[in-house]
Parts: C-alpha cells; sequence; structure tokens
C-alpha cells in the first residue's frame, strides 16, 4: 500500500511566512511543548520552520538540544537591535527546523526598549527585514513559531503585533476559561491598536486525561463557548511528551509513537488545513 503523501505548500514564490504566536498568559498549559512539537510536525511534512523562543525560561531552546553555552546571540540581541534575526538563528537536529535562542537576558529587555516608539513593533521589523533578506532563498521559512512567556508582557504583545494568528494551547482544568477570556481580550486589543490583521488561528486542548471526568466537563465547555475556533486535535497527557525535553529533544525525535507526537502530526495537518493556503503533494 503506498504511503498517504505529504501535505507540501503550494507554489508561491515570494510569500512570506505565516507567524503563529503560541500564546497564554497562564504557566504550565503546555505552550512550550506545543510550539516544540508543532515545529517539528511541520517540518516533519515538509514545511521550513523557524521557532523564535521569546521566553526568558528558554526552554524551548533547551527543549530542542540548545545549550545555554552555545547561545551566543539570541531573541534579545534582535529584540534590542544588536542583531539581526539571521544572525540568531541556529540550526536543531530536527531537518527543516531553526530556532532563535532565549537568555535570560530577556528579563531585562521591556526596560531597554520601553522608551522606543517602536517598542511593540521590534519583532514584526527584525521578522520584516529577515524576509526581505532570504526572499529569494530556496530554503527561506515557511512558518514562524513564536513561543511566548506565560504572561501578558511586551514581549507577548510583540508576538502578537508581529503575528499573523495566535495558537492558544489551554489545558483540560477547571480555570481554563476564565483564562481564555483574559487572553482573548488582549488579542481584541492588539487587533484594534496595533495588528488589525490578528486571528485566532485556533485553541488546543492539551494535557487531557480521559480518566478525569472534570477534563472531559472542560472539553464539552470550551467547544460549547467557542465552537469551530477550537482544533478537533486533543493533545492528551503523555509521559513520553513530558520526558522528551529533558534529552533535549522534541517528542517525535524521542518516540513518534507515543500519543502525544501522534497527537502533534494530526495537530499539524489541522493547522495546514484551516490556512487555507496548501495542498496535497
Amino acid at each position: 500500500m503506498n504511503a498517504t503523501p505529504p501535505l507540501v505548500r503550494a507554489p508561491d514564490a515570494g510569500a512570506r511566512p505565516r507567524v503563529l504566536a503560541m500564546a497564554n498568559q497562564k504557566g504550565g498549559v503546555g505552550k512550550t511543548t506545543t510550539a516544540i512539537n508543532l515545529g517539528t510536525a511541520l517540518a516533519a511534512i515538509g514545511e521550513r520552520v523557524l521557532i523564535i523562543d521569546l521566553d526568558p525560561q528558554g526552554n524551548a531552546s533547551t527543549g530542542l538540544g540548545i545549550d545555554r553555552k552555545s547561545r551566543v546571540t539570541s531573541s534579545y540581541d534582535m529584540l534590542v537591535g544588536e542583531r539581526a534575526l539571521r544572525d540568531v538563528i541556529m540550526p536543531t537536529a530536527v531537518p527543516r527546523l531553526l530556532i532563535a535562542p532565549s537568555t535570560m537576558d530577556l528579563l531585562g529587555v521591556e526596560l531597554e526598549i520601553a522608551g522606543h516608539e517602536d517598542r511593540s513593533y521590534k519583532l514584526r521589523n527584525a521578522l520584516r527585514a529577515y524576509c526581505d533578506s532570504s526572499a529569494v532563498h530556496p530554503d527561506s521559512v515557511t512558518y514562524v513559531v513564536v513561543d511566548c512567556p506565560p504572561s501578558l508582557n511586551l514581549l507577548t504583545v510583540n508576538a502578537l503585533a508581529a503575528a499573523d494568528a495566535v495558537v492558544v494551547p489551554l489545558q483540560c482544568e477547571f480555570f481554563a476559561l476564565e483564562g481564555l477570556s483574559q487572553l482573548l481580550t488582549t488579542v481584541e486589543q492588539v487587533r484594534r491598536t496595533l495588528n488589525p490583521a490578528l486571528a485566532i488561528q485556533g485553541i488546543v486542548l492539551t494535557m487531557y486525561d480521559p480518566r478525569n471526568s472534570l477534563a472531559g466537563q472542560v472539553v464539552a465547555d470550551v467547544r460549547a463557548h467557542m465552537g469551530d475556533k477550537v482544533y478537533e486535535t486533543v493533545i492528551p497527557r503523555n509521559v513520553r511528551l513530558s520526558e522528551a525535553p529533558s534529552h533535549g529533544k522534541p517528542a517525535l525525535l524521542y518516540d513518534l509513537k507515543c500519543a502525544g507526537s501522534q497527537a502533534y502530526l494530526k495537530l499539524a495537518s489541522e493547522v495546514i488545513q484551516r490556512e487555507g493556503r496548501w495542498r496535497a503533494a
């Protein structure tokens, strides 16, 4: 039996990459896990992906095997204007997946750029310069995934101002809808003031445990409130997903067959289908 052909990008000469911001002001919801594994899954099905780590904790960088000692330049240097984005990008062990790593220097970036008129557009401007410089390059990226910190600060605002759409990881737990409401309010504020084209790409339910009746109720409630904004794919609570970062690998490299990896592959296909810019090979 022939394998199912991968989804590939329809030819679109000169098109800039789609920018997806992984955002949720709550910590521990699977945001970085989603950034790492969605980026890896997109690369696995043929896309060229750049992850930009905007979280001072740098977990996305660590989870992709980028040792802290090797982060000579980082997303901090890009935001303060000391380096161009292309100068801070590093390869990863995943083919077609690149990363602009993070360092703890990001903790002070708000103070450094707060007085700048373009303080909310630092990332957008850096991305535009990067796209202009690589527009004719055959290996230019098709997706940019921005991993935001677990707060609604200037770093997150930069990500939302630069993004085409937001992907919202939402843990299947009691306070999920309360946190979602606050984030949606922020997205609407950014849309009105900074980025009129910003959209919600989708809400991905994470850490789902079918043995927990409350988790099932949360899924039902979120779907009832948000309708088709919620992805069909639900990410299960999975030990292999939790173990993978300690090995410096995305789950898809650590254990491709585990339930978490398979879920992220399905999510990547769903993301592409929602973009409406893709076709079967």
